[in-house]
């Protein structure tokens, strides 16, 4: 998957960023769960928890942006995240609806789909190097 150094360290440290909003997501997840609300919902709630601390963190550390933070950035975050949670909900609802997967085991399974989703077009598109974007900087 990495054919260089810098890239596999790109990598483990969106993982690091991403670990800890898998804690605050399935800790939501579960939580919100437990409370009777329904697992869709909860997981939308849930994951919606960690996408701040995700857009900082993987902006500033991981990818090391340094032009200033603008709308269209911004905007292409919040559509990667809507596509990744889409990706992610949808595996969840097959795999525990349809094919009667343990809740834990489908939200595994979901979250590994979204991160290599959120990954990849983290790199490629919202915080890729070398590219000028354009919009009222924030």
């Amino acid at each position: 998957m990495f054919n260089n150094k810098p890239k596999f360290i790109q990598f483990m440290r969106f993982s690091t960023v991403g670990l800890g909003n898998t804690a605050v997501d399935f800790t939501a997840f579960f939580l919100l769960n437990l409370a009777g609300v329904p697992y869709l919902l909860a997981q939308v709630l849930s994951y919606s928890a960690g996408v701040v601390n995700s857009f900082i963190f993987n902006r500033t550390w991981t990818f090391q942006v340094t032009r200033k933070t603008n709308v269209t950035e911004i905007t292409k975050f919040i559509i990667l995240n809507g596509i990744s949670l889409l990706a992610s909900s949808s595996l969840l609802f097959i795999l525990h609806n349809v094919n009667h997967l343990d809740l834990w085991i489908a939200k595994i399974a979901a979250t590994g789909v979204g991160v290599a989703v959120n990954f990849i077009g983290s790199r490629l598109w919202v915080f890729a190097k070398n590219k000028t974007i354009t919009g009222n900087a924030i």
